[in-house]
């Protein structure tokens, strides 16, 4: 194969469809050189549904089981042979891996970039056209064989059976929640095939019946835990939940963690921590041992002894381990999200009986239209879910609340949308309130919702981690949702950052999206474009963007016995770091200068200016605009913009000086005073200007406070040079804000900016005042109070004792 600037001359003769590595990097999130989403995503389309008859240039594959054929249409197949056939190219992607027809290739590791390969393959090969949300939903190889046969009017494929799982257990649970193969093919005579709706709700009935299989046991032992397994310690909240539980109690804390060995996993274990921007030191390891192991396996993929031991050594197990993927369906998700959490119940009541404390989700409310979300209200009709997450989530609930009926003790712990740390920023780019929160701020559009179920994770992890610790509050279920934003609120908050965002319909919002997305990709948002695009996943953002607000009252009662932070709306100032996070990533974008301000208003100064070292003698006067652009810039920053304005003075030019750009910098070195102690930085003026024939000027001014009692003129008057660009000062002399015109000009004369309503100005108005008022405030006592310490600090006239010796 050679290669030539084109590409290579395979891919050229297979045609633009054939290699699809660069669609699959943009949807795993990988930058592509050029490609717009629009345009990739519309190839997997035409890929996916091209008609049967259509060949492909190229060689096509031979199928690699019994019964496949070569050439199109559905007659060259059958189920076995195309189900082996599909096996055998996914095993060439996941690296010849073993390949079974009836297992998810999800749970054998594969990713959005092999199921976007895959179906470019067996297009390609087999001329087996594949849409890729049929790969999401169910990627089970005879699964997809069906589909695609029933699709095409072959031979209609056989009813799904239930087979007895290969794998032997000794306990009747442990068969139960084992027996994970889902259909067998005979020789019986054909019917139709369940519609996918029908099919998930047949594997979730089977799913509740497996609790049923767990023992009756009495309840364990009401201490703190000394040990404890977790799972989920790779993923956002686990990894933050893992330091909590380490700060909280004594506890020493297993990690069962995906990998071969226990070097990759404690390695694996550490880079996650890295990515969240937590800690890994030698004493973390001391008191956490990493468990090679795997959820989705029967009995954790676990040796029987060390699964035996294992029971004999925890005594608490806290499950936040899930697959969290929009677009995958319920077959796919269900190993991991339903029958792991059963699984560590099974491992509950072995040996000493443990409590279970299981992070389940606000989704298992994501029925459109429900009318609460309370901490004992019913969930929604597994009926009316959409999305395969939800169904899990639900699923894992509702079997684990029967768990309960046997005496096991559940915890049940809902987390909604888990946003950024508000320390340090770190947040989940895959997690859909992240998705949201980028596009807000990137796009400065929102769409009409009702509310949004958002909580930092530091929050969710505390209050989960004390939750875990006190055996009191073991048994119960919990909504950890924090307190829901409202649109108003939202959009109030945003426009006080300084983002003027604009409100739209959800279906105008979506398509608006796109349609920026495709003009200008952002590769971490690419699984939100997905998700719009796929009927089941929208089901579910809909059903969380028009649902209710959750109620807490469980929480919020145990938040206050313990002292913990209440609940409140994750705001602006909460998310602050999170935004300038992925803001650094190119995801979202904050307010900066050129956006138009927020608010304006005019300073006047009248003073003299002379010649530098000489006396001032020539009446001059500033007058400018100064604007905000944004309250994350006072925050952040500490600037005021200078937008426009004249210097008027005869000693520089006849005609007045126009501002081309300037800053003014309050407390500038936060109140750090000068070399003799009692002189404070309080405003800092820099202009560049230019006069009536084009010369550049600079001014720098200066505001400082003193400990004196003048503290009024000292906020008034501005020490002030002026100089030709890249010349040293030529004049320098006092301005002062005129007493008359202070009142009038910065505090009454406040504009802003239009569109907002009375209510959103005056809390702009007021916002900036207090904020300004309490700066200068400040920065004029600093002088006063360290003139103070240096009178009572009595050391300096110590006289020191002689030596006794």
């Amino acid at each position: 194969m050679s290669e030539t600037a084109g590409g290579t001359r395979d891919d050229r003769e297979r045609g633009p469809d054939a290699d699809r590595h660069r669609e699959a990097r943009v949807i795993e999130g990988v930058r592509p050189e050029r490609d717009p989403v629009a345009d990739l995503l519309s190839r997997v389309r035409r890929t996916a549904t091209r008609p049967a008859t259509e060949t492909v240039a190229g060689d096509a594959g031979a199928g690699t089981g019994t019964g496949t054929g070569t050439g199109t249409g559905t007659g060259a197949w059958d189920v076995d042979g195309l189900a082996s056939a599909i096996a055998g190219r996914a095993a060439e992607l996941l690296g010849d891996t073993t390949v079974d027809a009836d297992t998810d290739l999800f749970d054998l590791g594969a990713s959005s970039v092999t199921a976007v390969e895959l179906v470019a393959a067996l297009a390609r090969d087999l001329d087996v056209h594949i849409e890729l949300d049929s790969v999401f939903a169910d990627a089970r190889p005879r699964r997809l064989a069906e589909l695609w046969l029933t699709r095409e009017g072959g031979a209609t494929p056989p009813a799904p059976q239930r087979t007895r799982a290969t794998t032997p257990r000794t306990a009747s649970v442990a068969k139960a929640v084992s027996d994970d193969t889902e259909t067998s093919v005979t020789k019986t005579a054909p019917v139709p095939v369940a519609r996918p709706a029908d099919e998930d709700l047949r594997l979730v009935l089977d799913d509740l019946a497996r609790a049923d299989a767990l023992p009756f046991v009495d309840a364990p032992s009401a201490a703190p835990p000394r040990s404890i397994l977790l799972t989920g310690a790779t993923g956002f909240l686990g990894g933050h939940l893992l330091l909590d539980l380490l700060r909280r109690s004594d506890a020493h804390v297993v990690c069962l963690v995906r990998a071969d060995d226990e070097d990759k996993a404690e390695r694996r274990l550490a880079d996650a921590l890295a990515s969240f921007h937590l800690p890994w030191s030698a004493e973390l390891r001391r008191r956490i041992t990493v468990l090679p192991g795997d959820l989705g396996q029967p009995r954790l993929g676990l040796a029987e002894d060390r699964w035996q031991s294992l029971a004999e050594e925890v005594d608490a197990i806290v499950s936040v381990a899930a697959a969290v993927d929009f677009l995958r369906g319920y077959p796919s998700l269900r190993r991991t999200n339903v029958l792991g959490p059963l699984t560590l119940a099974e491992l509950a009541v072995t040996g000493p009986v443990k409590p279970l404390h299981h992070i389940s989700s606000i989704a298992v409310f994501n029925e459109v239209g429900i009318a609460s979300m309370g901490e004992d209200d019913p969930l929604a009709r597994i009926d009316r879910l959409m999305a395969g997450y939800d169904k899990s989530k639900w699923a894992a609930e509702s079997a684990l609340r029967r768990a309960r009926e046997h005496g096991l003790t559940v915890t049940l712990m809902r987390p909604g949308g888990i946003a950024g740390h508000t320390e340090t920023g770190a947040y989940n780019p895959h997690d859909l309130s992240t998705g949201f929160s980028a596009a807000f701020t990137r796009f400065r559009t929102v769409p009409a919702f009702r509310a949004l179920n958002v909580a930092p994770v530091d929050w969710v992890s505390r209050v989960a981690a004390a939750i875990v610790c006190d055996p009191d509050a073991w048994g119960q279920t919990y909504n950890l949702t924090g307190r829901a934003a409202t649109l108003d609120g939202t959009v109030r908050e945003m426009r006080l950052a300084g983002m003027n965002v604009e409100i739209i319909g959800w279906d105008d919002w979506r398509a608006d999206f796109v349609d920026r997305m495709a003009a200008d990709p952002v590769p971490e948002l690419e699984f939100l474009v997905r998700v719009m695009g796929s009927p089941t996943a929208l089901g579910l953002c809909e059903a969380s963007l028009l649902g209710p607000a959750a109620t807490a009252d469980r929480t919020d009662a145990f938040v206050a016995r313990h002292g913990l932070p209440p609940a409140k709306v994750y705001d602006s100032r909460d998310q602050l770091r999170t935004i300038e996070r992925m803001t650094d990533r190119g995801l979202s974008r904050l307010p900066d200068r050129t956006d138009p301000p927020y608010l304006w208003f005019s300073e006047t100064m009248k003073g003299t200016l002379g010649p530098v070292g000489e006396r001032a003698d020539t009446d001059d006067e500033f007058k400018l605009t100064l604007s905000v652009a944004s309250m994350y810039q006072l925050l952040r920053e500490r600037r005021v913009d200078v937008r426009e304005g004249t210097v008027t003075c005869a000693r520089l030019h006849a005609e007045p000086l126009t501002v081309v750009e300037g800053d003014i910098l309050v407390r500038p070195q936060h109140g750090i005073p000068r070399s003799h102690g009692i002189r404070h930085p309080l405003l800092s003026y820099r202009l560049r200007l230019r006069d009536a024939d084009g010369g550049e000027w600079w001014l720098d001014g200066r505001k400082t406070a003193r400990a004196r009692r003048d503290l009024l003129r000292q906020a008034r008057t501005l020490a002030v040079e002026i100089g030709r660009e890249g010349e040293p000062a030529s004049v320098s002399g006092v301005m002062v804000v005129p007493a008359d015109s202070y009142v009038r000009e910065q505090v009454d004369g406040i504009r802003v900016r239009p569109g907002l309503s009375s209510r959103e100005k005056r809390l702009a108005k007021a916002t900036w005042l207090a904020w300004f008022g309490a700066q200068i405030g400040q920065g004029l006592m600093e002088p006063m109070l360290r003139a103070g310490a240096e009178l009572l600090d009595l050391r300096r006239d110590r006289v020191e004792e002689p030596s006794s010796r």
